[in-house]
């Protein structure tokens, strides 16, 4: 992906419609670039994760432009190419594998943020129930390799319907439940950007799969 960098490198800098229509042909050979990226990325995946086999770049891309209604910051274009790996597509309520290509915040990850009520109730029963299991994936090896917590938000109270002296409280409080490692730029353009993600998703897979079964009476 050699022109994806610096396309969205020079779109930082000059994030406004007159600019992206001039370049709009830089876009889409950018574009095109990533969606073909994704595209062979999907099955490499799918052997790791059945559930993501079969999946189409389309249901798993973000679009470049952004929803401005109700932001104080106008600028019309987000300066990252970003996809969703989710069984399903990426607007169901899965455990995804993501990717983020931006200059200076190139990061891999997981998980499901900011879940709805039920699932994020369906989410904490799982882990209250199997907390040495859960605790086993987050902790082990070649899951603490890439990911050092769990990222996001946090109660600062534990969670109504669950018992205040659980041992493992803490696990409960978590408003998602994602993870997520920075890359460095360089290997974007390259094949081993590939090798690597697919070594992080391989870490992941357990994560997502906790997560899976959690949500499957919802």
């Amino acid at each position: 992906m050699k022109n994806v960098i610096p396309f969205l490198e020079d779109l930082n800098n000059n994030n406004h419609r007159d600019w992206f229509q001039a370049n709009k042909k830089r876009y889409l050979e950018a574009k095109d670039e990533f969606e073909a990226f994704i595209n062979a990325l999907i099955p490499k995946l799918g052997d790791i994760d059945k559930d993501i086999a079969g999946l189409e770049p389309r249901q798993c891309i973000f679009r470049i432009y952004r929803d401005v209604r109700f932001s104080k910051d106008k600028s019309p274009y987000k300066t990252n190419m970003g996809a969703a790996m989710t069984r399903g597509g990426r607007k169901n309520p899965y455990a995804t594998y993501y990717v983020h290509i931006e200059p200076g915040n190139v990061f891999a990850g997981g998980g499901i943020w900011m879940p709805p009520a039920p699932v994020l109730k369906a989410m904490r029963q799982e882990i209250y129930y199997n907390a040495d299991e859960f605790k086993g994936i987050i902790e082990s090896p070649a899951f603490a390799r890439y990911f050092k917590k769990l990222e996001g938000e946090s109660l600062k109270r534990p969670p109504r319907d669950f018992p205040v002296d659980f041992a493992d409280i803490d696990l409960l409080k978590h408003k998602s439940y994602i993870v997520a490692v920075g890359i460095d730029d360089a290997i974007v353009s390259s094949d081993a950007f590939t090798e690597k993600l697919l070594d992080v998703y391989s870490a992941l897979y357990p994560f997502n799969t906790f997560i899976n079964r959690a949500l499957t009476d919802i």
